[in-house]
Parts: structure tokens; sequence; C-alpha cells
């Protein structure tokens, strides 16, 4: 890999124009796929854009072709990043604003597109409606709704989920919610408004980078500009777009000052974060890392009380206890296809008796696993870095590779953290983590349309 990544690194792939095109061809070859909708990559609802493509003669994909074109455009997203990250490193100095507002404008065309790559957010919809009908999402299931399976947002649910109840926090019921209310019984028009709403928090946090980051070019190609994250987190409309953004805030204001008001405010933005995905935990021990190592003990206890108390709070006043304990679902559940999915595989093959007991070693294994990976990736980092980005970055890289339960969004946080740090080589193992999930899970939820991975 360190061969093939010298050989990349001083090919043609480094000029600015062929990483420009690289990208753009990438992203285009995942909206192609959007516009086609439905097919085995998308949900099976049509927005504004696709519906026009329909009307123009868009072609029916079958699951072959939406394969044969979905891994090539992811790779090209891949390669086009790393081509424009290494034209930057060579001196490629594009207008950071000029960077900005491209993005933008390719986003605000993006969300004009059908779902790309996960049926998320059909659950998200459904789970709006549920809430928009005053019922609990944390008990009722889509399935629940309405007229069962018949029901027009229980349809466009993958199978799998129509009788899973919400996994996520309060925070992210609300931005459904507000979703559900404006689309009423129109589930296109509420899926249309969580992507516009997730492209409004992907654009914010990489405004934020670009206002604040030492390096403003590579900050906007890392997040708001690079092709495989707008693919991801954009064409996929995933609630992990709102964790980065509440997690570079908490990260920004930890850094800015050692008061009690810094310290509070760390937290609270930390809290809101959790109040999405408990995952934001994994932001809340990076801000926790240059505070053990510089023995700040009151902040540490300041910082970790508010975003504690401000996540339980949000848990417990919105929806209740079961709400929060329901969000550690996924921690035994191993994903299909992954490493563990193989291990567990063997194991229940081995020994059929002990298949639950199986899964619940899983659980045992993957944190301790994921800290060591993670200390082992924040040691390859020079040490005068920015500590909360690096572990944090750090902690959410390890994270995605070693839990059973993994997604390409999951590197989210990982990405915005990076972004608030120097080249280092942690943007190629990001890289290849984020494009190999990206590759392995993608599809819109149905098993009538063969997927190559799955979603959750």
């Amino acid at each position: 890999m360190g061969k093939l990544i010298k050989v990349l690194s001083s090919s043609p792939l480094t000029r600015p124009k062929v990483a420009v095109t690289l990208s753009a061809l990438g992203l285009s070859g995942v909206a192609f796929v959007g516009l086609c909708a439905p097919n085995s990559a998308t949900l099976p609802v049509l927005l504004p854009l696709t519906a026009l493509a329909r009307q123009l003669g868009a072609p029916n994909l079958s699951t072959i072709v939406t394969c044969l074109v979905m891994y090539p455009a992811i790779l090209l997203c891949c390669l086009g990043l790393a081509g424009m990250l290494w034209a930057n490193s060579k001196g490629w100095n594009p207008s950071p604003l000029r960077v900005f507002w491209v993005a933008v404008a390719a986003i605000a065309v993006c969300v004009t597109i059908t779902p790309v790559g996960s049926s998320d957010t059909a659950s998200y919809a459904a789970y709006g409606r549920i809430a928009a009908l005053g019922y609990d999402p944390y008990v009722f299931t889509p399935y629940s709704l309405p007229g069962g399976g018949h029901n027009p947002y229980t349809i466009l649910v993958g199978t799998t989920w129509q009788q899973t109840p919400s996994v996520y926090g309060p925070v992210a019921t609300w931005t459904q919610l507000f979703a559900a209310w404006i689309g009423g019984d129109r589930p296109w028009a509420t899926i249309w408004v969580i992507l516009i709403c997730t492209a409004i928090a992907f654009v914010l946090a990489g405004y934020v980078l670009l206002r604040t980051a030492a390096n403003p070019v590579r900050a906007s190609l890392l997040w708001v500009a690079n092709p495989l994250l707008i693919e991801q987190l954009v064409l996929g409309g995933q609630l992990d777009s709102y964790i980065a953004l509440a997690g570079v805030v908490a990260i920004l204001i930890s850094r800015r000052g050692s008061t009690a008001w810094h310290d509070a405010a760390a937290g609270i933005s930390v809290g809101i974060a959790g109040g999405i995905k408990v995952t934001a935990v994994f932001v809340g021990l990076g801000i926790a890392v240059p505070l053990l190592r510089d023995r700040a003990w009151s902040r540490l206890a300041r910082t970790g009380a508010v975003a504690g108390a401000t996540t339980t709070a949000l848990y417990v006043f919105s929806y209740g206890l079961h709400a929060l304990l329901l969000a550690f679902r996924d921690s035994t559940q191993v994903i299909s296809p992954s490493v563990w999915w193989l291990v567990r595989g063997i194991c229940d093959h081995l020994y059929p008796a002990h298949t639950a007991g199986i899964s619940t070693v899983f659980g045992f294994l993957w944190p301790p696993l994921t800290l060591a990976l993670a200390w082992y990736f924040y040691n390859r980092l020079s040490p005068d870095v920015p500590a909360a980005a690096a572990a944090t970055c750090a902690l959410t890289l390890a994270w995605a590779i070693v839990t059973p339960w993994s997604l390409p969004w999951y590197t989210s946080v990982a990405w915005v953290a990076l972004a608030l740090l120097p080249r280092n080589t942690l943007t190629r193992w990001l890289t290849l983590a984020t494009g190999t999930l990206a590759i392995m899970h993608f599809n819109g939820g149905h098993p009538v349309n063969t997927p190559p991975g799955s979603t959750s």
C-alpha cells in the first residue's frame, strides 16, 4: 500500500484539474444512480430532480449495472480527494471561499436527488411521522403506523427495519419531527426536508472549519468539498453531519479557553451531540485527553458533568430512560460483510449452541480494541498537534474500523477533527477506511433489490 501511495502521489493524479475532474466524475456517478431511482442503491421515492429525470427518460438500472456504476464512482471520489490533497501539499492554493461556494453549489443539487447508498432517511422520515402523530418513536415502530405495511411511510422503510423502534437521540427525533411536520402525509417531502437540513448542518460545519482551521483550503477539501463525504453524508442524508457540527464546535470551544464557561459550553455541545447519537461519546473522550495529560481535573470534571447531564436530560425529559437504553442496541450486533461477520460465522459453525454468547463476547471485545488502536493512531501524530482534535480523530477512526457494526458515515467526526490538524498519515488511513466501508455498504434497504451490503 505504501508503494502504491508513493506512485500515485507522483502521478498526474496530483494535478489540480485531474483531481477535480475525478472528484466531479465520482460524485456525478453516484448522483446518476440517484437520478435513476428506484434501484438497489436507492429508496423507492422520487425527489424533485429525480422526478424530472424520470420524465426525461432516465433508465431503470438493474442491480448489476447499479454496482458497476457505484463501485468505480466511489473509487473516483477517493482518488479525486487524494489528488486534491496532494496538489494542495505541492502548492495548489485556490481561494478557500471559492472552494467553499463551489462545494455548496454541488450540495444544493445533491439534496434534490433521491438518497443514495442507505435506507436510513426512510427510517428517519417514519420516526418523524410517528412523533408528529403523537406517538413515542422509541416504542412505536414504522410498521405500527396506520395501515401497517401499506402506510406510505412504512413502504419506504427497509423490511429489516420496519418493526424496529428508533435508536437515535431526541435531538435527532426533533429534526425528524420537524421534517414530518412539513411533509405531512407526503413521505417524499419529509425526506426532502431531511436532506436539506442535513446539508445545512454539513455546510455549517464546513463554514466553521473555513473560519477556524489553520489551513482553510485543506480543511475545505477534507470536509465541505470532499466528494466522498458529500456522497455519504449529503446524498445519504445521514445524521452524522449534525454530530460532526456539534463535535467541531465542542473541540474549538475547549481549545479557546479554560474558564468554567468554556468548559460548560464545550460540555453542552458534547451533550447535544450525544442527544443525536450516543457515539458522540468519542468527542467527549477526545476533549478529555489533553485535560488528562495536563491533570486539569477540575476542567475534566466540569466538562464531563455538563456533557453527561445534558445528554441524560435530553433523553430522560424528552422520551424517558428507555430511549437511552435503546441507543446501545447495536453494541453487540455484527454487520455483513465485515471481518467480525466472518469470525462469527466460523464460531457459529463450530459452536452453534453458543451463538448468543459469541455476540456478547464481541460486545466486550471491541471497546478495548478500539482504545488500543486509537492509542496507536494517536502516537503516530506529532506531539505538538492540537490534542483534542487529534484524539477525537484517532478514537473515531479506530471505532469505525473495530466495531462489529460499522458503516462509512461513522467516520464523519474523524474527518471534521482531521480538518483541524496539519498534514499527517491518518488522512490516508481515514480515506481507505471510509472508502472501503462505502464500497462494502450501499443499498436502498429492500430485499427485492439485492444489496451489496447492509445499512443501519
